[in-house]
């Protein structure tokens, strides 16, 4: 699976974590996240607080849209976003489609 599929794939209910393998293989088509206490992590960089706080209301719709929500720590001119599923008791597929889902709001246009 890449991170066009994860980013066209649609969240439906989890019961199972994924395996170490499974995941390893998800961190390849969404290379800026990390695996960090069970969680998925990135942490987001913007210029000022408006920016920040731009992809916040653009997180929260994404997931609302996908009924899948992360835990947000926001600063001034940062945000962590941390995504486990809590029903499959760890990390599962609709977290790495939400980060997919992310990382497509702050990807670079294409020439």
């Amino acid at each position: 699976m890449n991170a066009a599929d994860l980013q066209n794939g649609q969240c439906v209910p989890q019961y199972g974590a994924l395996s170490a393998a499974e995941r390893a293989q998800l961190l390849v088509a969404t290379p800026a996240w990390r695996i960090e206490d069970e969680r998925l992590v990135r942490e987001f960089r913007f210029d000022n607080y408006y920016a920040t706080m731009a992809f916040v209301n653009a997180v929260a719709w994404i997931a609302h849209q996908q009924d899948h929500h992360p835990e947000l720590t926001v600063g001034y001119n940062r945000c962590t976003v941390r995504y486990d599923t809590h029903t499959a008791k760890g990390i599962s597929l609709n977290d790495f489609i939400c980060a997919a889902k992310i990382d497509a709001l702050t990807a670079q246009p294409q020439a």
